[in-house]
């Protein structure tokens, strides 16, 4: 996902590389929107994890941010919608202030011991 240029100019490398996977997923099929990309070779090419880009994509389809078609992914091509996502994006910051950020170890220890289908139609 795109960040605006106030973000840009005032946000260190280090946390603009903290980007989340969806962010960095989604980010990576805007500016690449005219194509679609199987979920290991998004993994290879924002240097993520296969089974986090899996899921992320699963989540991103879910707030319908992507588009899936066989083992394929590309970017929706509904501008309101992405507009729409950085809201979405603030709006969980604000809540991760308010109520405290989610726990990524109660989110690990309810991870599915098999891979998302999309990988596993990958092989």
């Amino acid at each position: 996902m795109s960040i605006d240029r106030d973000t840009f100019e005032n946000t260190s490398e280090e946390e603009l590389a903290r980007l989340s996977v969806p962010d960095r997923v989604l980010g990576f099929l805007a500016v690449n929107d005219d194509r679609a990309f199987k979920a290991r070779e998004l993994a290879a090419q924002i240097d993520a994890d296969a089974g986090a880009v899996s899921t992320a994509l699963s989540r991103l389809k879910d707030h319908d941010l992507v588009e899936h078609k066989a083992t394929y992914w590309a970017v929706t091509d509904d501008s309101e919608r992405l507009d729409g996502y950085d809201g979405y994006e603030r709006a969980t910051a604000l809540f991760n202030e308010q109520l405290g950020a989610e726990d990524k170890e109660t989110w690990r220890e309810h991870t599915p011991e098999e891979s998302h289908p999309s990988v596993e139609d990958e092989r």
